[in-house]
């Protein structure tokens, strides 16, 4: 877990020339936004049986489990794998906003209370609003998916680059920052011996 917080540089290297992975960003709340940055590893996470699918507790809390994964606002990450067919009902919290992103297989998605099937495949994610109470999950065969939710943010974040922010003006800002390469705001990563990923010209940010 990265927590950029008042600013973080870190490299990205792998000792493959191929990776699979799922990268997720998460906004911090004002009052954490300029809090100190940080790295931490956890090897272990909790493993739940739901239903036929195999689920792995990334963050937040469910059924008795809780992730050791720090969050500070309300959140829910799931990891769903099944290697067989698969016919599940999960229960979900209302007021979470959720998303359903399959990475491996095709997976029907059927909110409670909606009539639809969604057929999701890898490249995809379906949203469902706040107020759903459950979702039905099911693959026909070997499948993996995440399962995000969250409380909704009154005012969602501006997301531009690398950057999450409130103002445009303060994300131009950053920009400017990241662009003098003094390791002032976000320091340097010791020991990288690549180059140094470019700013782009700043766009013109629109808050939501």
């Amino acid at each position: 877990l990265m927590t950029a917080g008042h600013g973080i540089s870190h490299s990205e290297e792998s000792l493959t020339d191929r990776i699979h992975l799922a990268q997720l960003w998460i906004a911090l709340p004002d009052a954490e936004r300029e809090r100190g940055p940080s790295f931490q590893h956890f090897p272990e996470l909790p493993r739940l049986g739901l239903g036929g699918w195999d689920a792995t507790l990334l963050v937040g809390e469910l059924d008795g489990c809780r992730s050791p994964v720090p969050s500070f606002t309300p959140l829910l990450g799931l990891d769903l794998a099944c290697n067989a067919p698969v016919d599940a009902v999960l229960r979900l919290r209302p007021g979470f906003e959720y998303g359903v992103m399959p990475l491996e297989g095709e997976i029907e998605v059927s909110p409670t209370g909606h009539d639809a099937v969604e057929t999701l495949t890898p490249g995809t994610l379906l949203y469902l609003g706040p107020g759903c109470e459950s979702v039905e999950l099911r693959s026909a065969g070997p499948a993996r998916l995440l399962l995000l939710g969250g409380e909704p943010w009154a005012t969602p974040p501006l997301l531009w680059w690398n950057f999450v922010g409130r103002e445009p003006a303060e994300m131009a800002g950053w920009a400017q920052d990241w662009a003098r390469e003094d390791g002032g705001r976000f320091g340097v990563v010791n020991g990288y011996v690549g180059p140094r990923i470019p700013v782009p010209p700043v766009p013109r940010l629109v808050q939501p």
